[in-house]
């Protein structure tokens, strides 16, 4: 037989709420279909909405930044505070560069 990997069949929170919903529908349940609609409906609005305002470009951008700075502080640990002042401005700076073009 072969190896389920069970992680395969984990879910994430939205997705739980949502296979929920739609158990309380498929079952009949008092408000089921209302409640599956509106996860679903929240669910689609919410990805739109991170599409269309560019949030998980910022998210991806912030993380870049902060990345770079650590690996500047692991790769310089005896950087003075000057030093390290410089290099966070100098990533702030890109960030901001980034943000604006898009």
């Amino acid at each position: 037989m072969e190896h389920i990997d069970k992680s395969q069949w984990r879910l994430n929170t939205g997705d739980l709420v949502q296979q929920t919903a739609l158990l309380a529908w498929l079952n009949r349940e008092e408000c089921g279909e209302q409640f599956y609609k509106a996860v679903t409906t929240g669910r689609v609005l919410y990805e739109f909405w991170n599409r269309i305002s560019g949030e998980d470009k910022m998210e991806a951008l912030r993380a870049e930044a902060i990345l770079g700075i650590s690996k500047y502080i692991q790769d310089h640990p005896n950087a003075t505070k000057e030093q390290i002042t410089k290099e966070v401005e100098k990533h702030i700076l890109i960030f901001a560069a980034k943000v604006e073009a898009m």
